[in-house]
């Protein structure tokens, strides 16, 4: 399964858990929903894996974790805020290079549309 497979089954999972929940819970709540609606497709899913920061030759474990990652190709990481930010996006981003991923998912929960508050960001970093 390629990663727009995969991006398009977690999107059917979260406007699934957004109609079901609606906005206005934790991160957490949506993570463990989205989490037990992807695996219950049948999709290989972890929760919160740490992200190690690697400077020059130190390997840096300073807490960074991914909300979800998926089929191991995936990231997708929640909010649930007033407004994304543009720190929420380059966080994304930086995740992706951090983990030498290529697609990400960013969502919103705390919304009125959810499909204007699932963004999907590409690394296309070059080794």
């Amino acid at each position: 399964m390629n990663e727009n497979d995969i991006t398009f089954l977690i999107r059917g999972a979260i406007f699934k858990v957004y109609n079901t929940l609606g906005p206005g819970l934790l991160e957490s709540s949506y993570e463990a929903a989205l989490g037990y609606e992807l695996t219950k497709s049948g999709l290989n899913v972890e929760h919160q894996v740490g992200l190690p920061l690697i400077y020059e030759e130190l390997q840096l474990n300073v807490g960074y974790r991914i909300d979800l990652l998926v089929e191991n190709k995936v990231i997708v990481e929640i909010k649930s805020v007033e407004s994304l930010a543009e720190v929420h996006f380059k966080q994304l981003v930086t995740y992706l290079r951090l983990s030498g991923l290529t697609v990400g998912l960013l969502v919103n929960f705390n919304t009125e549309d959810i499909a204007k508050s699932i963004h999907r960001r590409v690394n296309d970093f070059k080794d």
